[in-house]
């Protein structure tokens, strides 16, 4: 007899990733993440899929993450990076078997390994400060109580911490001889590095404009053999994936010219090599060209580069569009469309060498992260892999019934409603409003752990994509802009009104309301602007706009691009949209949830309220997670992550 769903069983949810062909399509590497309970982490493996045996074997052991496979040229050999040892470094292994060689070895963290066109170097990615060498036999030690000094912006990131000084440069590996040499030297970040046909060049992105926290990223090409670099986008925008095509002639990337802030949908370039022109080629297509999709199941996600069909006339990227995700065809004349848009999360793909499909990691709304085979023009994919088959077939999962609303100004909104696990007709049961982050995110058709679990302690769930979310064109996105707590206030409540309508099972009194980061601030916001929530559970949320400008990792240039004010030239607007101001008017049992280490919405926030509710007399409780950064919730230690989803469903449980 199949069981309700526990907060436990996040621990047996497995993720497949990173889905990478063999040059010869006949295998298929991916990465394998679970839970290691022992040691309240996460283990991550290689595996490979035998496109002939049709089963997958495990190709590291042990503990540790092991990740980022990708195939040598001949196909003979696959590197990966590990952090079995001290550091993450970057493997070989022959495909014919035996142990893994150390193709790296050296103090610091080596990422991204990607080929080079001969197969005898591998362009890789190292955090270094200006004083560090990748030829340093030692990492200099830090001492505890050592002073930071701080001259910028930037000096720190969520999930990162205090930058000191680190920057991501560019390593080159020669494998014979095992030789390093960075080959990037700038103090700013390098990333989305990969090679030209000819191997004489890499293109690479990274903002190397005067101001540090200029909000740019731009696509370079470098020449190998110089150190020449030449940028190709204009200063004005934030572009990444550089692709090339296999003839050399064109590189394609995504990004945009910032023409709504960081509100912009991503769209598909071309850089033409020889005549050294650029060109956007899905101008008139209103899909964001990335995987916008918010959850709490997948670990380890890899955002695939475009992958170039062999005639160089076209290539394939993933689009976000109407709560789904799928795989897009872009021709290099501007001719875009979907060839595979289901009701899923395609989180990453891999383009069969004879171009007949796709190998495609895909969740679905009742089914974790597995591994797929798509055949071209095929609605159905084949599972290659069951790696939570028993957790579904010993689980009650609700599964979401699609719903969608017209609002007063003539959107039409579209989100979900999980009924309760055991549903019985003729019972009522609570409703719980889930508010997604971003605010440019966007729920979708895939399982989502925390809803299920809220679903398993006899909670209905309706969760909606908001004015501001992706997935439904620019306009839909960019009109969160200037107006927080106005139109996506009214949309969140529609939709509370839209399942009552819809749903006679639902009780009017029984209403509770949670959501992380933007949605931490739309429950702040809403206890402070309704009563009609009986309880309330706020995470890792925004309180106070007016401090978040100066303690956020993004506050500087996040406040004017979303609130629409500046703390010095419209401080009353931003204290207008925060939600501590309407702190005397709560009335709703809120529990905060917070992360001591999250620099994107810095704990103060929840301090700040808490102390205004507590001073008031408030029903409020505070609840802090050692260590914990803003991704909490997706990739936090795994007993943290289980603690708050028991403290949401306990809270909603004393109080609906």
């Amino acid at each position: 007899m199949k069981q309700a769903i526990t907060e436990a069983d996040l621990t047996r949810l497995v993720s497949i990733t990173d889905p990478q062909y063999s040059p010869d399509g006949k295998k298929l590497a991916y990465v394998q993440t679970k839970v290691n309970k022992k040691q309240d982490s996460y283990d991550a493996h290689i595996y490979v899929f035998d496109t002939d045996a049709q089963e997958s074997a495990q190709w590291t052991f042990g503990n540790g993450r092991n990740q980022h496979p990708r195939w040598s040229p001949d196909g003979r050999m696959l590197a990966f990076t590990s952090n079995r040892e001290e550091t993450s470094q970057v493997y070989v292994i022959h495909t014919a078997g035996g142990e893994a060689r150390k193709a790296t070895d050296i103090p610091y963290d080596v990422n991204q390994p990607v080929w080079s066109p001969d197969g005898n170097y591998l362009l890789c990615s190292v955090k270094l400060t200006k004083d560090e060498s990748v030829t340093d036999e030692k990492k200099p030690e830090i001492e505890d109580y050592e002073p930071l000094e701080v001259d910028s912006l930037t000096y720190k990131a969520d999930g990162q911490g205090f930058k000191r000084g680190k920057y991501t440069q560019l390593v080159l590996v020669q494998l014979d001889t095992g030789e390093i040499r960075q080959i990037t030297k700038h103090e700013r970040d390098h990333a989305g590095h990969t090679f030209s046909p000819c191997g004489k060049t890499i293109a690479f992105c990274a903002n190397l404009t005067e101001k540090e926290d200029s909000r740019v990223n731009d696509v370079y090409i470098m020449t190998l053999s110089t150190g020449e670099i030449k940028r190709l986008t204009g200063q004005n925008g934030m572009f990444s994936s550089p692709s090339f095509s296999p003839d050399g002639k064109y590189l394609a990337f995504l990004g945009h010219e910032q023409e709504f802030e960081n509100a912009t949908l991503d769209k598909a370039w071309l850089y033409d090599v020889e005549k050294g022109e650029l060109v956007c080629l899905t101008d008139m297509l209103d899909v964001h060209l990335n995987d916008a999709v918010v959850g709490d199941s997948l670990v380890g996600g890899v955002l695939p580069k475009p992958a170039w069909t062999k005639d160089g006339k076209g290539f394939y990227v993933i689009g976000t569009e109407q709560g789904s995700t799928g795989i897009y065809y872009i021709s290099t004349e501007g001719l875009a469309y979907p060839v595979r848009l289901e009701k899923e999360h395609v989180n990453g793909f891999s383009l069969h060498p004879d171009e007949t499909g796709f190998a495609a990691s895909i969740t679905l709304p009742v089914w974790p992260s597995e591994l797929y085979d798509i055949a071209l023009g095929e609605d159905q994919a084949v599972r290659l892999t069951n790696v939570n088959k028993a957790f579904i077939e010993e689980r009650i999962i609700s599964e979401p019934e699609e719903l969608q609303f017209a609002t007063t100004d003539g959107l039409t909104v579209h989100g979900w409603l999980i009924k309760p696990a055991r549903f019985e007709k003729g019972k009522t049961y609570p409703l719980i409003l889930e508010v997604h982050g971003g605010p440019h995110a966007m729920y979708a058709n895939a399982y989502f752990h925390e809803f299920q679990v809220l679903a398993a302690k006899g909670s209905a769930v309706v969760y909606v994509n908001p004015r501001g979310s992706h997935g439904y064109g620019q306009d839909f996105v960019n009109r969160v802009r200037g107006d927080y707590g106005g139109g996506d206030f009214e949309d969140v409540m529609a939709a509370v009104d839209h399942v009552l309508d819809r749903y006679q099972f639902i009780d009017h009194d029984r209403i509770g309301i949670t959501g992380g980061s933007y949605g931490g601030f739309m429950t702040n916001w809403a206890v402070g602007h309704t009563n009609r929530f009986k309880a309330a559970v706020t995470q890792r949320s925004i309180s106070n706009w007016v401090s978040f400008y100066g303690v956020s990792d993004i506050g500087y240039f996040f406040t004017e691009w979303q609130i629409g004010a500046d703390l010095f030239e419209n401080p009353d607007k931003l204290w207008d949209r925060s939600p501590l101001k309407y702190a005397d008017r709560v009335e709703t049992p809120l529990l905060i949830l917070h992360g001591e280490r999250d620099d994107r919405c810095p704990i103060e926030q929840a301090e700040q309220l808490f102390t205004a509710l507590k001073k008031m007399g408030k029903k409020v409780k505070l609840v802090r997670f050692p260590n914990a950064s803003h991704d909490l919730s997706r990739s936090g230690h795994p007993k943290q992550r289980i603690k708050r989803l028991q403290y949401i469903s306990g809270w909603f449980d004393s109080h609906l």
